[in-house]
This record gives structure tokens, C-alpha cells and sequence, in this order.
């Protein structure tokens, strides 16, 4: 497959290595080390340290959130978000079959049932036509609030900015504005990334990032609810952190919580990767520049950032001709050393989820037959500038 022989090469000139190329791998040539040697030498490796609270400013600077309150992982940061948006065990969510499983997980775990609606192929998002269309035949408002024809109630929207590229942000706010929904943003992979000048994860009152260690920047592991105003970080930093109420020395929990907050270690290798995100950004859009360029007039297509959206890109992708070509694709890049990837499995496929409720998937099922993730990595340090 002559695609396959281009991209091999163009990857390995990018990354100047004819090693295995993985598909996103972490870049630590700033202050990392020195941070975390710091906290070894402080003592306070765990949630109680200088660094959690500097990485979290770091975060709520850059995004520009009301409040950043750190966590274990994205998971447990989705998990807040929803807990903290008011859903409970009965309650049905909206989001996409087009995600990784956490974004289902979270759903789960409080008890409630993930109903899926399509995504834009453009966005690869949550698509806000679907939405009102699923809505308005499924749906009806009483006392405030919104209730499916089943009879549950409708408690949020959780759209999921795929690979880093921005939702449609206002159209999806508008819709669960007219039908009384809470919306909350699976941000997890699009920190960097913004929708018309703001950036994701700053649409709702909660939403999540996730800092694992194939995102933009890691902490190893991490993740982060970005809150639209400092009361509601308060809120969120009390309820992760087992609703201890602060004394000198008594031991006092006002409420059922969650012990989720970030080892300040964690925190210290994040800060250090903060300080160098603006660069890494920089360096991922070159080389999304570089694929759209080199696919162009291809019969692969590359997947651009959406319309009115700025993409951090995390992780590029390829739309193949066929589920057939896809294959091909796959086999022959991987064997050749160059770490290439399908989307996910689509959720309503998965056991777990295979009952949910959902609308027609047309969209998201074309994605899952013909898209693949190629690498996306931030080249090493001499090609960062």
C-alpha cells in the first residue's frame, strides 16, 4: 500500500528515528525532574503540597475556568463533574457512542443510563441537530426539568471533545438550555483546544481533563474539574477530598464523598509540563500542518479542525475509503513499526452498553469503519521551538 510507504517515511524524517514510533508518547525535557525530586526531599509526595495548588492556578490561567480543583485521574474527574452537576442513580445522560469507555463509566457509576446520540462527522462531537431531533420526539419538559418519553429524567448532556477537536459548543448549550438539561464537557483530551476564542471545558459549570500519560501534557496520571466559578471549586475541592471539614486536629466529615484529590508528585511532574505546553501546542499544530498537507489530493482524507474552532490536535487521524482499505491500513503500518490505531469501539456495541437507549448512529458508525489515529507525539527536544 504506497500510502503505507509515505506515511512511514514522513514519520520517521518528523521524529528522526527508524525505532517503533508509538502513537502519543510523553515529552519530559523541562524542570520535571527537579520538581519532583523537590517534593521527595519536602516529604509531601502525597495531596497535601505546594504543587497541587500551583499546578491547578497554572491550569485555571491558561484555560480561564472560574476554579481548577486536581484529581487522581480523568475518570475521577468526570465522575465529580457529573456528581456535582446533579446527576443521580435513575437519571438518563446524553452523550456519544463515539468515546472512550470512561465517559460511559462515569455515567454507570452514579447509578444512571448513557443514551446515545450521533456525532458531526466534521467535529467527530456531540452533533446539536441530533440532538433537538432525538429531544423534541423523545422528550417533554415538566416542573422545570426534562423527562424521556420513558419516564426517566433527562439530567445532563455530555458531549466529549474528540481527539482535541472542539464540539459545536453554542448549539449544544442552546438546545439544553430550551429543554432545562444540565450540560457538562468531557474535556479529557482537549486541553489546548478552543471553541469560537474560549476554551473547551469552560462551557458548563463542571467538566474534566484528563493529564494521562498519552495526553498533550501528563502527570503520569491526573486529571482536572474546571468549574465555572470559584464557589463551585470550593464545592469541588471539599467533595474530593472526603468532605473533611478543616480543624486542627478532629477528624470530621460532613457529607458522603470522594477521595480523589492528586498526590502533590503528580502535581509537581504537571507544572513542570504547564511551563512547556505552549510550545508542545505550537509543535503539534506543525505537524497536523505537515499530514494535511502531505494527505492532500490523497485518497485518504485528513481530519481537520472543525469550522470556528482552534484544535490542540492530540491526536491526528485519517478517514480511509473503505473498511476494507482501513484494515489494510492498519496491518501494514503497524507491522512496518509505526503505531497507528481505530477509534474506540462504538459504546452500544460493548456489552455494558449494548441496551442504552440511542438515536440513529450514522455518522459515528462511518467513523468507526473508516477512521484510523495516526502518531501525534510532540517531536523530541531539538524540534521544539
Amino acid at each position: 500500500m504506497e500510502e503505507v510507504k509515505k506515511l512511514v517515511e514522513l514519520v520517521r524524517n518528523h521524529y528522526g528515528t527508524n525505532d517503533f514510533i508509538p502513537l502519543h508518547a510523553p515529552r519530559f525535557n523541562g524542570n520535571e525532574k527537579r520538581y519532583v525530586s523537590d517534593t521527595l526531599e519536602s516529604t509531601f509526595v502525597s495531596s497535601v503540597g505546594a504543587y497541587v495548588g500551583k499546578f491547578e492556578d497554572q491550569v485555571c490561567t491558561f484555560t480561564g475556568a472560574g476554579a481548577a480543583v486536581a484529581t487522581v485521574n480523568g475518570t475521577a474527574a468526570l465522575h465529580t463533574a457529573l456528581f456535582l452537576s446533579g446527576v443521580r442513580s435513575g437519571d438518563i445522560v446524553i452523550t456519544q457512542a463515539l468515546t472512550f469507555v470512561a465517559t460511559c463509566n462515569t455515567i454507570a457509576h452514579l447509578g444512571a443510563t448513557p443514551l446515545f446520540i450521533d456525532v458531526c462527522r466534521e467535529s467527530l462531537s456531540l452533533c446539536p441537530i441530533a440532538l433537538e431531533d432525538y429531544l423534541s420526539a423523545h422528550s417533554e419538559i415538566r416542573d422545570g426539568q426534562c423527562y424521556h418519553t420513558c419516564g426517566a429524567r433527562i439530567a445532563s448532556v455530555m458531549p466529549m471533545h474528540t481527539f482535541g477537536h472542539p464540539a459545536k459548543m453554542d448549539a449544544l448549550k442552546e438546545v439544553c438550555e430550551r429543554y432545562h438539561i444540565t450540560l457538562v464537557e468531557d474535556a479529557a483530551e482537549s486541553l489546548g483546544s478552543f471553541y469560537k476564542n474560549q476554551h473547551t471545558g469552560t462551557f458548563a459549570d463542571f467538566s474534566a481533563l484528563s493529564f494521562n500519560g498519552n495526553k498533550v501534557i501528563t502527570t503520569g496520571g491526573g486529571g482536572m474539574v474546571l468549574c465555572g466559578t470559584p464557589e463551585l471549586g470550593q464545592r469541588a475541592k471539599h467533595i474530593t477530598t472526603t468532605a473533611k471539614v478543616a480543624h486542627a486536629y478532629e477528624f470530621y466529615h460532613d457529607e458522603l464523598a470522594f477521595n480523589y484529590r492528586m498526590p502533590n508528585i503528580n502535581a509537581a511532574l504537571g507544572c513542570a509540563q504547564m511551563e512547556q505546553l505552549p510550545a508542545y501546542l505550537k509543535n503539534k499544530r506543525r505537524l497536523a500542518a505537515t499530514y494535511k498537507a502531505h494527505f492532500n489530493n490523497s485518497e485518504l482524507v485528513f481530519v481537520d479542525e472543525p469550522q470556528d474552532a482552534h484544535s490542540n490536535f492530540w491526536l491526528n487521524a485519517l478517514l480511509c475509503p473503505s473498511r476494507q482499505y482501513r484494515d489494510a491500513f492498519l496491518k501494514q503500518s503497524n507491522s512496518a513499526g509505526i503505531m497507528t490505531r481505530p477509534v474506540w469501539q462504538l459504546m452500544h456495541t460493548l456489552p455494558m452498553f449494548n441496551s442504552a437507549p440511542r438515536g440513529p448512529l450514522t455518522n459515528s458508525e462511518f467513523l468507526a469503519d473508516h477512521l484510523v489515529n495516526i502518531p501525534s507525539s510532540v517531536a523530541p527536544e531539538k524540534e521544539v521551538r
